[in-house]
Parts: C-alpha cells; sequence; structure tokens
C-alpha cells in the first residue's frame, strides 16, 4: 500500500466509496462471476478524464448500484493504493498499471433499501455484483480479496467514526 498525495502514474487512478447507512453499517457488494469468502468489496472505479474524484465516486456509485440519495461525508486524506498479483498484471488494464490508486470517500445513504439496484445498473451499465448486504466496516477487510485487504484496513480506520 502506498498513500500519497496524488497517485504515482504506475498506478490507475480510481475512487472507492464506503457507503453509510442510519445504522452506521456501510454496503458491500458479492463481486459478479465471483465466489469465496473474500468476494466482497465496497464500490469503486476509474475516475474519466476532467472528472474530480469526488464526481466520479458520485458517478460510480449510481452506476454500480443505483444509489443517488447520499449525503457527502468524508474524503479520505491520501490516496490508497495496492498491487495487483503477478498473475493479474498482464489480463488487467492490458498490462498498463502495476495497481490501483484510489481516492475513498464516504457517504450516507439517505434512500431506502428498495432503492439500490445492482442486478440492472442505471444507464446500460453491466452489473459489478451479484448480491449485496450491509455490514460492519471493521469487518471489510476479512471480506474483501488478499491483495486489497491492507487499504480496507485504513480506510476502516479513516471511516470508524461513522461506523456504530
Amino acid at each position: 500500500m502506498r498513500p500519497g498525495p496524488e497517485p504515482d502514474a504506475a498506478y490507475r487512478p480510481c475512487v472507492g466509496i464506503a457507503l453509510f447507512n442510519r445504522a452506521g453499517l456501510v454496503f458491500i457488494g458479492r463481486r459478479a462471476g465471483v465466489s469465496g469468502d473474500d468476494a466482497w468489496q465496497m464500490p469503486q472505479g476509474g475516475i474519466d478524464p476532467g472528472e474530480s474524484p469526488r464526481e466520479a465516486a458520485v458517478r460510480e456509485l449510481a452506476e454500480e448500484t443505483g444509489v443517488r440519495q447520499v449525503s457527502f461525508l468524508a474524503e479520505a486524506a491520501e490516496w490508497l493504493s495496492y498491487d495487483l498479483p503477478p498473475a493479474l498484471l498482464k489480463s488487467s488494464w492490458r498490462g498498463r498499471y502495476r495497481g490501483q490508486a484510489q481516492k475513498w470517500f464516504a457517504f450516507r445513504f439517505d434512500g431506502e433499501d428498495a432503492d439500490i439496484n445492482i442486478l440492472t445498473p442505471p444507464g446500460g451499465h453491466r452489473a459489478e455484483f451479484a448480491d449485496w448486504r450491509w455490514e460492519r466496516l471493521a469487518r471489510t477487510p476479512e471480506l474483501i480479496v488478499a491483495f486489497k485487504r491492507p487499504v480496507y484496513t485504513q480506510v476502516a480506520k479513516q471511516f470508524a467514526g461513522f461506523s456504530y
């Protein structure tokens, strides 16, 4: 994990979103086409050209969950990076990046669970998640694939004040 003021060019710039419900639990989705206890993650995605990280976070959240009813809570102080395992390097992003640098945001979900739509995302986007649930933020590092765990540990520390 490489925290820093902005992402290194070797890392794909992305955002991550910790979406908290009124009970202080965070949204996690089980990645589509992936099985196992470590197939869960919070919404995340790339930053489009000309887009600020916060704009990307709002867009990615809507694309992956259908959620638009949110209130901004916080932005992580630094970019958090992870390296892809060697087996994934050539198949991910055509080998252009060694991993991802993520700017994380915390939002409060102001809608109802029925507003969450992971199976048919708006705008014709491919479904990222096959299932979802609310979970304790502190538990998320153990539910994510191993190479992302250091980032999730930092996210859990930085946003712990929003979790009950």
